[in-house]
């Protein structure tokens, strides 16, 4: 095995974390950590943003007596 392959079921010490490989189900899942796309964070924000408005319009606003 040459230096830039390695075996899938064994975690690589000398790889940055970012890189490293981890096994699930006897080797049938793998994963690895990652970033978040960019798209993604935006359909949160816009998800969070929809749940405040949703919140206010339709459960009565800030509450009674505090309404103006």
């Amino acid at each position: 095995m040459s230096d830039k392959t390695r075996d899938a079921t064994r975690p690589a010490e000398n790889l940055p974390h970012d890189q490293q490989l981890e096994d699930y189900g006897g080797g049938h899942i793998q994963a690895r950590h990652g970033r978040i796309n960019a798209w993604l964070l935006v359909v949160y924000f816009v998800m969070f943003v929809w749940a405040l408005y949703y919140g206010y319009i339709y459960w009565g606003g800030l509450g009674p007596g505090l309404g103006f």
